[in-house]
């Protein structure tokens, strides 16, 4: 299981907050994403999906080849 990598993801915010239910506006704090326009890339975990499943209207994710960030 060690040997095993996990695909990752950028996730970029996309619409801003304004209006939206406080907690999808902490799921996306956590996420690492502060400003519209802002990426990150995570490990696409199961707890990564759910959070993603709960912001997909404001989020865009694209598939990272190798993991690593570039832009």
């Amino acid at each position: 299981m060690a040997d095993r990598v996990a695909a990752r993801v950028r996730v970029t915010l996309r619409r801003s907050l304004i209006g939206y239910a406080e907690t999808q506006r902490r799921t996306v704090h956590a996420l690492g994403l502060r400003r519209v326009g802002a990426s990150r890339v995570h490990a696409l975990t199961p707890a990564l999906r759910g959070a993603l499943r709960k912001v997909e209207h404001l989020v865009a994710v694209t598939e990272v080849a190798d993991g690593r960030d570039d832009r």
